[in-house]
């Protein structure tokens, strides 16, 4: 099992059969998770921006994280992390 020293040596996947062959053959070095862990919450370097949005749009948002039991910021947050994700496979 070859262990994973640096987050860049994880590949983006294709496809879930990839990412698991993948897996298979390598492993996350313990001191990587655990410094993934220490700087999680508290050194967050997020950066606050301003962006318009029509309120109807808005409350829409929020009701559908609402139904889902998320702040809607955190889903806007993680919608664009996977739109981001999708864009970057399909190159």
């Amino acid at each position: 099992m070859n262990p994973i020293m640096n987050w860049e040596d994880v590949p983006l996947f294709d496809s879930e059969e990839s990412e698991a062959a993948f897996w298979a053959e390598n492993r996350i070095e313990v001191r990587l998770m655990e410094s993934a862990v220490a700087t999680g919450a508290g050194v967050s370097e997020s950066v606050t921006i301003t962006l318009r949005i029509d309120p109807r749009m808005l409350a829409r948002i929020k009701r559908l994280a609402r139904s889902r039991y998320l702040n809607y910021q955190s889903m806007i947050k993680q919608w664009l992390s996977e739109r981001m994700e999708q864009e970057l496979r399909e190159r």
